[in-house]
């Protein structure tokens, strides 16, 4: 899988988001984003999920620019700003709700994926009584649970214990050897730095890479 963003512009009015970014991603590697707060980061990740759709330039999914057609990219999943369910369903009854959208995955997987995430326990407990780390970590499991191609984390850490932390990146690692593409983005250069083959900062518009293992 190659993921490539060419020549990407986004403005919001006359507000320019982001100006001219030319990246490649390819499978096997963990790219990382840091930059401040509205520093882009978001806008990006959602253009990437065709959420916005580019003032100009393309972005191409194994040579397709599904941005065209207003898709969101095949086998991808993604986790961005603060994760949202339906708050009288138990955490599990909303995994097996997304799962049942595509059918590629039941009770197994999602039972699976829960256990990696140390949610397992509190499976059965509705939605909104899950504390704040409890709904990073089903969010988190949302898009491990179908074995995407494409993973896409927005500040994943956040309220996470950090015994889970320490698990998800382990995760991840293991992800990455499976041949995924997996972007993640923080405000926390230590939460990207110590995953990331590959790091990008977001300033005024651009982004640059700043590391690379």
């Amino acid at each position: 899988m190659k993921l490539e963003i060419k020549n990407l512009e986004k403005k919001f009015g006359k507000n320019t988001i982001l100006k001219d970014v030319n990246l490649t991603f390819t499978d096997s590697k963990i790219y990382g984003f840091v930059g401040r707060n509205g520093s882009g980061k978001s806008v990006f990740l959602k253009l990437i999920c065709g959420f916005y759709t580019p003032t100009s330039g393309e972005i191409l999914l194994d040579g397709v620019n599904y941005t065209l057609s207003n898709a969101f990219p095949e086998n991808t999943r993604a986790l961005i700003e603060k994760p949202k369910f339906l708050p009288d369903l138990t955490g599990y009854e909303n995994l097996e709700l997304l799962a049942s959208l595509q059918n590629k995955i039941g009770q197994k997987e999602i039972e699976e994926t829960l256990k990696k995430l140390n949610l397992f326990e509190e499976k059965d407990k509705k939605y909104s009584k899950y504390s704040l780390g409890m709904k990073q970590k089903l969010g988190i499991a949302q898009v491990l649970m179908e074995d995407p191609q494409l993973m896409i984390f927005d500040e994943p850490f956040n309220g996470v214990e950090n015994e889970t932390a320490a698990n998800i990146r382990e995760l991840l690692l293991q992800e990455k050897k499976k041949k995924k593409i997996i972007l993640i983005a923080s405000h926390i250069k230590e939460d990207i730095t110590s995953l990331a083959d590959v790091v990008y900062e977001f300033d005024g518009g651009k982004i640059q890479e700043i590391t690379k293992k």
